[in-house]
């Protein structure tokens, strides 16, 4: 018996997907329904981009505004704040010229100069160091390294101090050991900026020498009354913050942009702190109740 039901619903099926063939065809083969699409696309791309570029641009202008602005109340924020003071520099390891310039160009906007610049050999040669204090108690530093703190304190001292202390003749004696390079000279400093670089791989014995050596230069620069800030530059890394932060001194963590170079001259003047952009900096500059005439 036919069922034609079945041949009916069989027949609206086969129509259906004859229909749904034809749509089909008539859309793929409309290449101007295509392209119309996918120039609507492009030209939305391009008109976000062109958006995004002028607003990339008035960015960019205000950036630059606000760059001369700072540029400009830069030198009025500094001025007179180290009038006449003479600086020392100091480099725990390898120098840097860029370091050199930064200091020397911050201090002087302030109204100070750079007067001496030392690099301090690390790890120490303690056994150099020995040889050139002939005739002091130093002479047995090499086989009594217990004597390094005390001798580091005196020779920190003397920096600041342009040697007039006892044993004022120690840190020439030894200069040749005990630094890597020596510009101006001894005399009576204001202020120090220091720079540590991170140490080598060093044996234990060399760690130890280094670390009493360093502290001990700082405790006799801080003994003379005389400020000590630690610097870096923004991408120095590992950063030496905690370092100087243990060492009880003030930090500077981004030297090479313009609000590092005020800190570091606010901090010569007297203020304490970790200035900075990084994780471990407290502030990036002094609160105004803490500058200089604030009230």
């Amino acid at each position: 018996m036919i069922d034609y039901r079945y041949h009916a619903l069989s027949l609206a099926a086969v129509l259906l997907a004859l229909a749904l063939g034809v749509l089909l065809g008539v859309a793929i083969g409309d290449s101007n329904l295509v392209s119309s699409a996918k120039d609507g696309v492009v030209h939305n791309l391009q008109s976000e981009l062109a958006g995004a570029r002028r607003q990339a641009a008035v960015s960019q202008e205000q950036l630059a505004h606000e760059r001369s602005f700072a540029q400009g109340l830069y030198p009025l924020a500094l001025h007179d704040l180290l009038p006449g003071r003479e600086i020392g520099l100091m480099f725990l390891g390898e120098p840097s010229d860029e370091v050199n310039s930064l200091v020397r160009s911050a201090v002087a906007a302030a109204g100070a100069s750079v007067a001496t610049v030392v690099a301090v050999r690390e790890p120490p040669d303690l056994a150099g160091i020995a040889r050139e204090a002939a005739g002091t108690r130093y002479a047995a530093l090499a086989g009594e390294p217990s004597l390094v703190p005390a001798f580091a304190q005196i020779v920190g001292r003397q920096l600041v101090t342009g040697g007039q202390l006892v044993d004022r003749e120690l840190i020439s004696r030894t200069r040749g050991s005990l630094l890597t390079a020596f510009d101006g000279e001894l005399r009576s400093l204001e202020g120090v900026v220091v720079m540590r670089v991170e140490p080598a791989r060093e044996s234990a014995a060399q760690a130890e020498a280094e670390a009493a050596l360093d502290r001990g230069l700082l405790v006799g620069i801080g003994a003379a009354g005389v400020p000590a800030v630690g610097v870096e530059l923004s991408g120095t890394s590992p950063s030496q913050v905690p370092w100087y932060e243990s060492a009880g001194i003030s930090s500077v963590d981004d030297l090479d942009e313009l609000p590092g170079q005020a800190a570091l001259v606010y901090a010569l003047a007297g203020e304490r702190g970790t200035y900075g952009t990084k994780a471990t900096a407290s502030s990036l500059l002094p609160s105004i109740a803490e500058l200089p005439g604030a009230p």
